[in-house]
């Protein structure tokens, strides 16, 4: 799917995926591009949109090149829609002149809060290279957003483990609070990685050289050394939460270890209590031809009696050394 954005005022307004006139385009949006609306594109502006499998590239060349007179950055961007599980996947900028292009094939929440705003006020998107350092803002905010409330989350986590100690708790808690800090790791784990590729990005436009003449006289420095700032401080908030969520799992699988071994304390417990008396009941159980308490009148009461007592004793011994 094209979107095109053009500019009016300071602000981007969509206008359908309509290429022509060229006139006044600052942003190119492709979602999914099929094979002829990637070469329509190719067409309009005289460059080469890269594949799906070239945006899947690690090296970091693949990642930051100039090619044909355009700049060429892929970033990995977190997208976290309500009621689905993350999704980590390339998003490439391609700055042609005074035009962006982006290239994905997920959904950021990102994307379309930045258009809205850009629709909405004056974000000084007048040319490629300031649309893609507003658009990288906006992107940082948003992982900021998730690490926020990711960071909420975790402390919720942290109570529930907790209270999951008490005698009340159930395993079932707990085997659900597994599960809860599996997915806290796994998308603290891709919120790092989106901003370190962020990060690489910055740092490959703060350098001069970047082999493009007419985007380095667009890029705002002091904006640049902002966002690497941000960058720098999400990434440091990103470290902080995994070490939380490694302390979290250690915390679990020790509550859960402490839980077990109480439930072997009380089978131990019951099996030595109820020791004596089986004890009891063994010996008067065997088949001797001579046994005089068989022949005494208060024979079986004193049995049970002393069976009773038997069990009483040890029970009473455990709650006075307080390990019941």
């Amino acid at each position: 799917m094209i979107t095109v954005y053009r500019e009016t005022g300071g602000r981007l307004l969509a206008s359908g995926p309509a290429l022509e006139p060229l006139e006044g385009v600052v942003w190119i949006d492709l979602h999914g591009p099929s094979a002829a609306e990637e070469r329509a594109v190719e067409a309009a502006l005289g460059l080469d949109i890269p594949t799906r499998d070239d945006m899947q590239e690690i090296e970091s060349s693949s990642r930051a090149y100039v090619e044909g007179g355009a700049l060429y950055l892929t970033a990995q961007v977190v997208a976290s829609p309500e009621g689905r599980e993350p999704e980590l996947a390339p998003l490439t900028f391609v700055v042609a002149g005074p035009r962006l292009v982006t290239v994905r094939y997920h959904a950021p929440g990102s994307i379309a809060y930045f258009a809205k705003r850009a629709e909405a006020q004056a974000l000084g998107c007048t040319g490629g290279m300031a649309t893609l350092l507003a658009l990288m803002e906006t992107i940082v905010d948003r992982l900021a957003d998730i690490l926020e409330g990711e960071s909420r989350k975790l402390d919720a986590t942290t109570r529930a483990i907790f209270e999951a100690h008490r005698p009340s708790g159930r395993m079932q808690v707990l085997a659900a609070l597994m599960q809860r800090i599996g997915r806290a790791e796994d998308l603290n784990g891709k919120l790092d990685e989106s901003l370190t590729t962020l990060a690489r990005l910055v740092a490959y436009l703060a350098q001069p050289g970047t082999g493009m003449k007419s985007a380095e006289k667009g890029i705002d420095r002091a904006r640049l050394k902002v966002l690497a700032r941000d960058i720098r401080s999400l990434l440091d908030a990103a470290e902080k939460q995994g070490r939380k969520i490694t302390f979290q799992l250690d915390a679990t699988l020790g509550v859960i270890n402490i839980r077990q071994a109480d439930v072997i304390k009380i089978f131990s417990v019951v099996a030595f209590v109820f020791l004596p008396p089986t004890l009891i009941a063994s010996i008067y159980g065997m088949n001797f031809k001579w046994m005089p308490e068989l022949e005494w009148p208060w024979g079986y009461p004193l049995a049970l009696v002393a069976m009773a007592v038997s069990a009483l004793v040890p029970y009473l011994i455990f709650r006075w050394k307080k390990w019941l």
